[in-house]
């Protein structure tokens, strides 16, 4: 991961939560996580505090602050749309956000129906892939034509090729690439719709998190879900439950797969979950 520019610990948290929202300074904040964007720490039972770790990231709290609350309502299931947007202050730079919390763990640490998670994401996601406005944000890595990763995708499979099956993704590559590319208004995406930003419980999913990389365009990004949670026949219950995935978008949404998850793979050294979910979803690529 990056290294993070600031320093944030559990009494910075609570000296802005009294400098900023003193009706809830009073409740217990211990840290949750140490992301690649962010920092994240429960306050109390029922808030998440998101503080950017990193100047690049610092705008994305900023885009989840703005849009999600506006998308939450029309979401079958709960999204950590942010309360409150903090400002800088004691010594740390950045907006940051205080968001719900929400019930559940990761979808992969969690025993889940993959009958049910395929109609849960299916619908979340048939209800997110919206028309976008123009002044959406903007994400020059996500929702993109599928052609603009072909280099650095390339080079992953090259990378990559004593740990994968390089040539048989490399085919799924050039045929991805060969589908049709998608040419209709640009739709609502997560933007970075991987198994870690899955919560569930007693089987069912409880929520979708962390809209940071939020933007629009190509609805194949976020189907890149597909290959990265479930096998054949869930996979293609989810893709039915979501209803819209031509032969084309679905082609270029195996190739969204293939490059996220060589990514995954690549550059996750320090993080065992990332590179396991990028050679579970190379693995099911390749079968």
């Amino acid at each position: 991961m990056p290294s993070a520019e600031v320093d944030v610990g559990a009494q910075l948290v609570r000296d802005l939560l009294a400098d900023q929202f003193a009706d809830i300074a009073d409740r217990p904040v211990s840290l949750l996580a140490n992301g690649w964007d962010n920092f994240s720490f429960r306050v109390g039972n029922d808030l998440v505090a998101r503080l950017p770790r990193r100047a690049l990231s610092a705008i994305l709290v900023e885009h989840e602050a703005e849009w999600l609350p506006r998308l939450a309502p029309g979401l079958p299931l709960p999204v950590p749309a942010p309360r409150h947007l903090g400002q800088p202050g004691h010594g740390y730079p950045w907006h940051w956000v205080i968001a719900p919390w929400i019930d559940g763990r990761h979808v992969i640490g969690a025993s889940v129906d993959s009958d049910a998670a395929a109609d849960d994401l299916g619908a979340f996601l048939d209800a997110l892939h919206r028309p976008a406005p123009p002044d959406a944000p903007k994400n020059v890595y996500r929702g993109i034509p599928l052609r603009e990763r072909d280099v650095s995708t390339r080079r992953r499979l090259a990378d990559l090729a004593d740990r994968i099956d390089s040539k048989r993704l490399l085919d799924l590559w050039d045929a991805a690439l060969a589908s049709p590319p998608y040419l209709g208004e640009p739709l609502w995406l997560h933007g970075d719709l991987h198994p870690l930003n899955l919560l569930a419980d007693d089987g069912r999913l409880t929520g979708v998190i962390d809209f940071g990389d939020i933007t629009s365009g190509d609805p194949a990004t976020d189907l890149a879900i597909a290959w990265m949670l479930f096998d054949e026949p869930a996979r293609s219950r989810f893709r039915s439950v979501y209803g819209r995935a031509d032969d084309a978008m679905w082609e270029r949404a195996r190739g969204w797969a293939i490059s996220l998850a060589t990514s995954y793979l690549a550059f996750s050294a320090d993080n065992p979950p990332m590179a396991d979910i990028g050679t579970a979803t190379l693995d099911r690529l390749s079968a």
